[in-house]
């Protein structure tokens, strides 16, 4: 039993939206699916086995492709590609080799099938997290690749103007989560990100970036948080709280994007501090026994 989170640069159009989690529905269980029109994104979860999962996902993948023209998009999230990322997540400890499999087998399909180049990430590609590709966009990506600087590790040599290129991995779970601000401007949202992401000297395995959402008015802080022993959500959460109130600016606010292993809730009821939005209702491994997988 595998989990795959899909992340599709469409967060608007809801017909869309859904025809896209249709596809991916075809032979895996969908476990949950954010969206968000400033992102311009959508974020689905998703677990089966591992060959209907790989199955689904292609599905899913194409819908997507048939859907999206990356020429048109525009969002505050970074993203290289229609399908921007695609990780496959191991559900037990020891089943990171079914995950890489998996993962490999929807690479080789992706780029083979439907003539869009893949870049490995994670277990997968030597360690590079996605950040590392999405530098600049499609179009640093691209001159990149025009420079001779990267290769698709599969598929054609050159970014699809409309399709862009996929991220395939396999990885470690991890939590996706957006704090807002309830003042501020996107300068003291970057100036916190800066402080608690592990490449500015913050906190292990925590990404984190500054953005101001024009649809919503929003000042956010959006953040994925790799190392869930070193660096627990609510633990994160609260550096946030601290480096905000230092700049004299309150905390609004968060949202998580997808569901959080049961550890994350099991770490944050033991030191006393809720976290917006997380509860029994968003633990992954509940989702899945509540689906009988």
């Amino acid at each position: 039993m595998l989990e795959a989170v899909p992340n599709v640069s469409e967060g608007r159009d809801l017909s869309a939206i859904q025809a896209i989690g249709t596809a991916f529905a075809q032979r895996a269980a969908v476990l949950d699916v954010h969206s968000d029109a400033d992102h311009h994104r959508s974020v689905y979860t998703l677990a089966a086995e591992a060959d209907p999962l790989v199955e689904s996902l292609l599905e899913g993948i194409a819908s997507a492709f048939a859907r999206i023209d990356l020429r048109a998009h525009e969002g505050v999230h970074p993203r290289i590609g229609a399908v921007d990322v695609v990780p496959l997540v191991p559900l037990a400890a020891g089943e990171m080799e079914a995950a890489k499999r998996a993962a490999r087998a929807v690479a080789e399909r992706v780029a083979g099938g439907l003539g869009v180049p893949v870049f490995l990430y994670g277990e997968l590609g030597g360690g590079r997290r996605p950040a590392f590709f999405r530098r600049g966009g499609t179009a640093g990506l691209a001159r990149r690749l025009e420079a001779g600087e990267l290769a698709p590790d599969l598929g054609p040599a050159r970014l699809d103007p409309r399709l862009g290129a996929v991220l395939v991995g396999a990885r470690p779970p991890l939590v996706a989560y957006n704090v807002d601000l309830a003042a501020g401007d996107v300068d003291a949202a970057r100036a916190i990100a800066a402080a608690i992401r592990e490449s500015g000297g913050g906190m292990r395995g925590v990404q984190a970036i500054g953005l101001y959402l024009p649809h919503s008015g929003r000042v956010q802080i959006s953040m994925n948080v790799l190392d869930l022993e070193s660096s627990p959500l609510h633990a994160v959460v609260e550096r946030v709280r601290r480096e905000a109130s230092e700049r004299g600016i309150a905390v609004a606010g968060g949202e998580l994007v997808g569901l959080v292993p049961e550890q994350v809730l099991a770490a944050a009821a033991e030191a006393g501090i809720s976290i917006d939005g997380v509860d029994e209702s968003r633990v992954l491994e509940r989702a899945v026994q509540a689906r009988s997988l």
